[in-house]
């Protein structure tokens, strides 16, 4: 910004400059030449009153002095010098002034008047003045060079004043550029500071108060959430406490795979719990928890959280680790979390056969949720919080686990429309081998 201002500066004082000085260029040529044939013009009638008409038959003429640097002199009809200094025959502006009228005009590099002297309405002889040219030009030229240095003058001036005014005028916008920046790294109690020019005031006044609304959105968020999740949390543990107590007392045999199945449940819910309020407390890209759970285990268990609500709808679930071994870790509780989202989403919308494989590729496992169902909305809309299409549901679930997906450091995405599938890639650590025992 501060180089567009002051371009713009020193081509609106280019432009005046130019404007100005050319013309006043052109007037200054024109007026110490102007000047100088009046100058001419004098000397000339000024010797011209001197002559007497008796200088015809021999009466001398006194002349008075040329003007400085030149010459002037007195020719009879004849084109003769009589007295005087000049060319020893008058030349063409001599011989025009022969008809009675002042004659200006330049001769061999000079510049030249003629004056008529006239008696009894006759012209008896011409007064020649004449000045070097070159002597006019160089007076012009020097006037050209100070004219020249005072435009060079007004233009360091214009590009100094506008090298103030870009500083005045760019500062509180880096400024303001710096404190955006900070908000963007995740710094919400940056503000920025007051200047001197009224409109990026304003500005900054208006983006400190967007920024002051979004903070307070954001914290009675975060609070809402960390509030339901800590109230949740509570009673939840209160529950799995008691299912606990009642699988240690209860030998019901037909009990007992129930009390199991809601403590397992409960366990899921509560494993929920703590990955929303993670991520409610996160700032910018979340931490990435530690991979702890491998992926063989971490299907079946899977597995057998699902399987019993697809059959209860009279559909299978298929989970399959033919590249995944059991030295690959990822985390548990949140990959477990986006392939409940994946599973819940083919059990609702989906049909048929729903199978969830891994895939080993190296420096991450991609999980892969198919079902025998099409996908008919756009890719980028499915993830959209609050898009559900025609069936129905909160548009929370695929958001939320994109969410999860990428404070993994990994990505969910679209990967088949017909069959529906879904992959989710998730970067993972492997064990190291232990050593060799000896012999």
């Amino acid at each position: 910004m501060r180089q567009r201002v002051v371009r713009v500066a020193l081509t609106a004082a280019l432009v005046a400059v130019v404007l100005l000085a050319v013309p006043l260029a052109l007037a200054i040529r024109s007026s110490l030449y102007a000047d100088q044939r009046d100058t001419l013009e004098r000397a000339a009638l000024s010797g011209a009153v001197r002559v007497s008409p008796d200088y015809v038959t021999g009466d001398p003429v006194e002349l008075p002095g040329p003007p400085p640097g030149g010459r002037l002199g007195l020719y009879d009809p004849a084109l003769r010098l009589r007295a005087g200094t000049g060319p020893r025959t008058g030349d063409t502006v001599v011989r025009r002034a022969l008809g009675a009228e002042v004659v200006r005009g330049r001769s061999g590099g000079d510049l030249v008047v003629a004056v008529p002297v006239s008696h009894a309405e006759r012209v008896i002889g011409v007064v020649r003045a004449s000045s070097p040219a070159a002597a006019v030009r160089d007076r012009v030229l020097l006037a050209w060079a100070v004219l020249a240095g005072v435009c060079a003058l007004a233009l360091t001036v214009a590009v100094l004043v506008a090298r103030r005014q870009a500083r005045a005028l760019a500062a509180p916008l880096e400024d303001l550029s710096r404190h955006c920046r900070a908000v963007t790294a995740g710094d919400l109690s940056a503000r920025a500071a007051p200047s001197n020019v009224a409109e990026i005031d304003q500005v900054a006044r208006t983006h400190n108060e967007m920024l002051h609304g979004l903070t307070e959105l954001l914290r009675h968020e975060r609070d809402f959430t960390a509030n339901a999740s800590h109230q949740l949390r509570t009673p939840l543990t209160g529950l799995q406490l008691t299912l606990e107590a009642g699988l240690a007392q209860d030998d019901d045999a037909q009990a007992r795979p129930a009390l199991e199945e809601a403590l397992a449940t409960t366990r899921r819910l509560h494993g929920t719990v703590e990955e929303v309020l993670r991520l409610s407390r996160s700032r910018g890209l979340p931490r990435q928890p530690a991979p702890d759970t491998p992926v063989p285990r971490l299907l079946r268990e899977t597995e057998e959280s699902w399987h019993g609500l697809f059959a209860r709808d009279g559909r299978r679930l298929e989970c399959g680790t033919p590249e995944a071994s059991d030295d690959i870790r990822v985390p548990g509780a949140s990959v477990t979390e986006i392939l409940g989202v994946l599973l819940d989403n083919a059990r609702v919308h989906g049909r048929g056969t729903v199978r969830l494989t891994a895939r080993d590729l190296g420096e991450a496992v991609a999980f892969d949720v198919t079902d025998e169902g099409a996908v008919e909305s756009e890719a980028a809309q499915l993830f959209d919080r609050g898009h559900t299409g025609s069936a129905p549901g909160s548009g929370i679930g695929l958001s939320l686990a994109r969410d999860l997906a990428v404070s993994l450091g990994g990505r969910l995405s679209l990967t088949g429309r017909r069959p529906a599938t879904f992959t989710l890639l998730v970067p993972v650590r492997r064990e190291e081998a232990g050593p060799a025992g000896g012999g």
